[in-house]
């Protein structure tokens, strides 16, 4: 496996991100087009938040992006992982350097991230990325809908 790259989201990166298709269960994760999500500023087209995108790549080829929002007390986690790249152990490596960033922007702050409790595949990266399952799962409603999640945690 080659050493990951990370720089911030180009906009051809974004199109790209824009045009992943995630089957069965996980097509909940499909974004909108490239042009709705800039026309309403949403996730990495929002110019008050697209500074916390990190694109991921392995040679030329973008695995994945990361959200790093700073907070309060904490610092919240986002990943995306090419959807033809899932279970190639990109998203493990992603949360690595991702770890490694956030600690070195915000050093005395904790990492966390939501997940939903019926993907165990991410349950199970994100485990091995060093994040434990922190507290009962809860609800939460998100821009696609209603969800149970986990809270996982990483010092």
């Amino acid at each position: 496996m080659n050493t990951l790259i990370y720089r911030a989201l180009t906009d051809a990166e974004k199109r790209e991100i824009c045009d992943w298709k995630y089957e069965g269960e996980y097509a909940l994760y499909n974004l909108p087009s490239y042009e709705e999500m800039q026309a309403q500023e949403m996730g990495f087209m929002d110019p008050a938040s697209e500074k916390n995108y990190v694109a991921f790549l392995d040679g030329e080829t973008l695995v994945g992006f990361v959200n790093i929002l700073e907070e309060k007390t904490e610092v919240f986690i986002g990943i995306g992982v090419n959807p033809n790249l899932c279970g190639k152990h990109y998203g493990r490596r992603m949360l690595a350097l991702s770890y490694e960033i956030s600690k070195t922007k915000y050093p005395n702050k904790p990492l966390y991230l939501e997940v939903r409790t019926w993907n165990a595949r991410a349950v199970k990266c994100y485990e091995k990325a060093g994040f434990q399952i922190d507290g009962e799962p809860f609800e939460m409603t998100t821009g696609i809908g209603i969800g149970t999640f986990y809270r996982m945690t990483k010092a």
